[in-house]
């Protein structure tokens, strides 16, 4: 799977997807992640890519044709069109059915937007999706980008040791996951629960699936609620 980032700062970028799992997969080719300084694409000779918005108002609007410039750059590096996502606290919010449904595409674009957003006029133009990661505004579009290519990124074949490793994790079937432990089994007073031990693995599986569901009600009621 591909994933092109458009950004101001992709060393930035690069760096966060370089390491652990990601970093491990991007270097055995079993995904292709690149990033695009929309700075490359600016016209102007100090490389400025952001002007004042049209109405008045603070801050400063990234502007549309440095951007479309490296969009189209990335597209005709492409067979078809590319699903384009403008990380938008504006968008729709991230879960993991998105993740899934975004698994789907063959090559996905992120435009990471910085200062206050970014002209309008680009966003009818190019972009297919608006995804937001919370509730919260950040200082750009870096970070939510990286969490996008993280949480699709593992799903894709061959980036986890293991299929199994996607099963019985938190959101699946719409509960959280159950408590895990490891050695030792007593530390700083607190033992392992019993059913644990004891090699019964239809108690076991019981007791983790009773656990998820209380832990999804005392913390996310909305999702046993589906």
């Amino acid at each position: 799977m591909r994933f092109d980032i458009m950004t101001l700062f992709p060393e930035y970028v690069d760096f966060i997807l370089s390491e652990s799992i990601i970093g491990r997969a991007r270097k055995a080719g079993k995904l292709d992640i690149r990033t695009h300084n929309i700075r490359d694409y600016s016209e102007d000779k100090h490389r400025r890519v952001d002007d004042t918005p049209y109405g008045g108002g603070r801050g400063m609007l990234m502007a549309a044709p440095p951007i479309y410039r490296c969009y189209k750059a990335i597209e005709e590096t492409l067979a078809e069109k590319p699903h384009v996502i403008y990380m938008s606290p504006k968008g729709r919010v991230f879960t993991q059915e998105v993740a899934k449904e975004l698994l789907e595409k063959q090559s996905i674009v992120i435009l990471c937007g910085h200062y206050e957003g970014v002209d309008q006029r680009l966003i009818d133009e190019i972009v297919d999706d608006e995804i937001s990661i919370g509730d919260y505004v950040l200082t750009g579009g870096e970070v939510p980008a990286c969490i996008i290519v993280d949480a699709v990124g593992r799903l894709c074949d061959g980036v986890l040791a293991l299929p199994e490793c996607h099963e019985k994790e938190s959101f699946e079937d719409d509960l959280l996951e159950y408590p895990q432990y490891t050695r030792p089994p007593v530390w700083m007073g607190r033992e392992v629960p019993e059913v644990l031990l004891s090699g019964h693995h239809a108690n076991i599986d019981k007791w983790r699936e009773e656990q998820a569901k209380e832990i999804t009600a005392d913390r996310r009621p909305d999702l046993l609620n589906k």
